[in-house]
């Protein structure tokens, strides 16, 4: 089965994924960020750069998920494409950095790709305040992740919050202001029983 790990950027994505990977043995899917050739530029200018970054992580998160296996155990989806859509995309397309006309190609395109893809039972959803995030962003020190603004992290968050609240699946929400699963062995061990039950319950 597929779950979905969610969450604004710098809430704990990766890690959370690499300690389910390496304490419960579930199979990571990971997001292509390192990947992408436009996100720097993104960064720099992203009215400019905006429909290629989404339009790249768009149609690699599709060639990942159209090759896993929904059967080989428990599979991780780091970031799933829903968000790509719901929120990043959308979030771009609604302070005017996608025009209207690409995001008409997008959600085409993304409408296209959804019918062939398989879907995650549940969701785990990392929510993390602003301060959570910015502390999250400087510990693992990517250059340009430092020039987004908190503007654009307010936005996403509360895009997240409202989708969210609308999906039609069981979500696991895991509160980061507090639990800090990097530093504390308590922390880490309280959020993969957490995990692991939830994952027995989708079952």
């Amino acid at each position: 089965m597929i779950i979905g790990v969610c969450g604004n950027i710098g809430a704990g994505k990766s890690t959370i994924i690499e300690m389910m990977e390496k304490y419960l043995n579930y199979v990571p899917v990971y997001e292509t960020v390192e990947e992408n050739p436009y996100l720097e530029d993104f960064y720099k200018d992203m009215k400019k750069w905006a429909f290629h970054s989404q339009l790249f992580f768009l149609i690699k998160r599709f060639d990942f998920l159209k090759r896993v296996d929904p059967s080989k155990g428990v599979i991780l989806e780091d970031r799933t494409i829903e968000e790509d859509v719901n929120i990043f995309a959308k979030n771009l397309h609604d302070i005017g950095y996608i025009s209207d006309k690409d995001w008409k190609t997008y959600l085409d395109l993304f409408k296209t790709f959804s019918d062939h893809l398989p879907k995650p039972l549940g969701l785990i959803y990392l929510d993390a305040s602003l301060k959570t995030l910015r502390e999250h962003v400087k510990r693992r020190g990517r250059a340009f992740e430092s020039k987004i603004s908190d503007d654009y992290l307010e936005r996403l968050n509360m895009l997240y919050k409202e989708w969210i609240s609308k999906v039609e699946i069981p979500v696991l929400r895991i509160d980061c202001d507090s639990f800090d699963f990097v530093l504390y062995e308590k922390d880490r061990d309280e959020i993969l029983q957490k995990v692991a039950n939830f994952a027995n319950l989708l079952e």
